[in-house]
């Protein structure tokens, strides 16, 4: 056989095998009887596209509403979400080589509906699409009156925030939906940005301690209770805040403990703390190989995209901004990834305006709660929003921790498998058998669940919260990113305490980005800042490089530092702005404890600090370059 008669049969070889296995394509028309609602036709298609080939869905140009009425229903536990039953059009569990190209068109989702719904799956592309809802899960008012002597304020709600009052209570009325006021935050409808300073108003005082009780203090758990959940959260408090209606679409709100909003400023309200996250735009779970390109997310019941024990995963061109004049988009975080794992990659691409933080990547921290037999463990969830997470699959490696004594393991073990008992009880088997030395309150986390990550080119702005909260030990680049957010721009946290997420991050490399006017909302903290949970003089972060970026900041604080083996701050400019008026002038530039190995070479500094750098005893000689 000559060699090209060989290169004949394996052209034709290859051929056969690219039209055997080429994804069928669907087409989704532009019209009426579609685009009205197009939930139960889209539900019909995606239930039954190949699993084996894949399917690409390509959407002609349109505006494509979809109902709840006629969706899949499916019980959700969501990381940082409310648990709940929610229904969704795009139900892509177990599916392959699948692809959602919306052609450029809008689909506008109506309640308490998950858009994307992606789990068990692999290779899964959704691109070219606007994400948004009919009434939105947050409400917007403008603060129209105040009445310093009765400590009082009035907000005018348009016809867009239907509402009605039950004793006192206001409550928004959405389609399939519905929240009383519980947290909220005041924006400045000039800057299209949280309001400067908003603390001393925001929150607004929804409740207070209450007055008659009897007998609670009688009721004992045998096992560690959750507090914060959303039964036991009740206990001993009471309504604070009362609602009168002036008039139609005039509310006036009175017993308001902080300073008074600021007329002309915007209250955004949400609902309560752990009812209000009950539809994130896009939820990936146990997924390879995911690619998001060319979407716009204008709002969502949550975040605008959940991602947990997935791999793989990159936005790039992701765009997460209000619709229709508001000033709210998403009411959580834009991007959220809980034990992930191979790589994250976001690139240009445009966050503002979203409720909460920007890109938060972390893994989990689970408690030990008792030794079953010589390889087992039984472990619970610390954090109600933690219910139903599965912390790993066989083969992982885990970790035990004891963070009195170490944010490093002090012993590793491999998964043979896990056993759900509850929503927050599981027992979990390993190859190796349980050291003797472990004991109930140890903490177990992922060692083979943290992603190396890429964030480039994109702009975090507008928001409440903070910019990027960074967990993971893997490789990390922050590169040529725009921040102005109402918070901190970087936070490097362990947060063992309240949320149980874990990571210690390591070998982050921070560069060529510009931080301007950040940390704006009242807080004193540095614009980037690495903390922990846990009062000791641990080692938790190491390998950090702040390099070649410009700080322009009305304020003094700029890099707050702990518990850190190891950080470089080289050729960094600092500039003074006069956007706002200080609100720290005592703050030192550099704030630095429990530390060592930090270098400050060949920066800039041009910023009015008296005091650059402000240390403890665990740090030795250190000057400002």
């Amino acid at each position: 056989m000559n060699r090209l008669h060989k290169i004949a049969i394996n052209l034709v070889f290859l051929l056969t095998t690219c039209i055997a296995f080429a994804q069928e394509k669907i087409i989704i028309k532009n019209t009426d009887d579609i685009t009205q609602d197009a939930t139960a036709y889209v539900l019909n298609k995606v239930q039954n596209a190949n699993s084996i080939k894949g399917s690409h869905f390509f959407f002609e140009k349109g505006v494509y509403h979809f109902y709840p009425d006629k969706g899949l229903e499916k019980f959700c536990y969501i990381s940082n979400h409310k648990d709940v039953f929610v229904k969704t059009a795009f139900p892509l569990i177990g599916k392959k080589n699948i692809v959602i190209n919306g052609g450029g068109s809008t689909f506008i989702f109506h309640g308490k509906m998950i858009p994307f719904l992606v789990e068990d799956g692999n290779n899964i592309k959704i691109k070219n699409v606007e994400i948004d809802w009919a009434t939105s899960f947050h409400s917007e008012g403008k603060v129209i009156d105040k009445d310093l002597k009765e400590h009082t304020f009035d907000v005018k709600f348009s016809e867009e925030y239907p509402y009605e009052i039950r004793n006192e209570q206001v409550y928004f009325i959405k389609e399939y939906y519905e929240h009383n006021l519980g947290q909220t935050i005041l924006f400045d409808e000039k800057r299209r940005a949280v309001a400067f300073n908003t603390e001393i108003s925001t929150p607004i005082s929804t409740k207070q301690k209450g007055t008659v009780q009897y007998q609670i203090e009688s009721i004992n758990y045998k096992y560690t209770q959750d507090r914060k959940d959303l039964t036991l959260r009740k206990i001993g408090l009471k309504d604070r805040i009362k609602v009168k209606e002036i008039k139609p679409g005039v509310l006036r709100f009175y017993n308001h403990k902080k300073a008074l909003p600021p007329i002309g400023s915007i209250l955004t309200t949400k609902g309560a703390q752990g009812e209000n996250r009950v539809a994130p735009a896009l939820r990936i779970k146990n997924t390879d190989s995911f690619l998001c390109q060319n979407v716009t997310i204008f709002n969502a019941g949550g975040m605008g995209l959940i991602a947990e024990n997935s791999s793989n995963i990159t936005l790039t061109n992701l765009v997460i901004t209000p619709s229709k004049g508001k000033v709210v988009s998403t009411t959580a975080d834009a991007t959220h990834f809980v034990g992930c794992r191979g790589k994250i990659e976001i690139r240009n691409s445009f966050f503002e305006n979203q409720l909460d933080d920007a890109v938060n990547i972390h893994g989990t921290y689970q408690e030990v709660v008792n030794v079953e037999g010589k390889h087992t463990l039984g472990i619970r969830m610390g954090h109600h929003q933690q219910e139903g997470f599965i912390i790993g699959k066989e083969n992982d490696t885990i970790g035990l921790v004891r963070l009195d004594d170490s944010f490093s393991p002090y012993q590793t073990l491999t998964i043979a498998t896990i056993k759900v008992i509850n929503s927050r009880y599981q027992l979990i088997t390993f190859k190796e058998e349980i050291p003797a030395v472990i004991k109930s309150g140890d903490l177990i986390e992922n060692l083979s669940a943290y992603p190396e990550v890429v964030i480039e080119k994109n702009t975090f702005r507008g928001n409440r919260a903070r910019g990027l909260l960074l967990s993971t030990p893997k490789k990390t680049l922050v590169k040529d990113n725009y921040f102005h957010t109402e918070m901190e721009a970087i936070l490097i946290p362990v947060e063992s305490g309240k949320w149980f997420e874990s990571g210690s991050q390591s070998n982050l490399t921070i560069v060529g980005n510009i931080f301007e006017d950040c940390n704006h909302g009242g807080h004193s903290r540095g614009l980037i800042r690495l903390v922990t949970d846990d009062d000791n003089q641990n080692y938790a972060f190491s390998n950090i490089t702040i390099e070649n970026n410009i700080f322009k900041s009305f304020d003094n604080l700029i890099l707050e530092i702990a518990n850190t083996d190891g950080l470089k701050f080289i050729g960094n400019t600092i500039l003074k702005t006069e956007t706002f008026p200080m609100l720290y002038p005592d703050n030192p530039a550099f704030r630095i404890k429990s530390s060592r190995d930090i270098i400050f070479h060949n920066n800039d500094y041009k910023g009015n600090a008296s005091q650059i750098i402000q240390k403890d005893v665990t740090i030795g000689e250190l000057s400002f370059q």
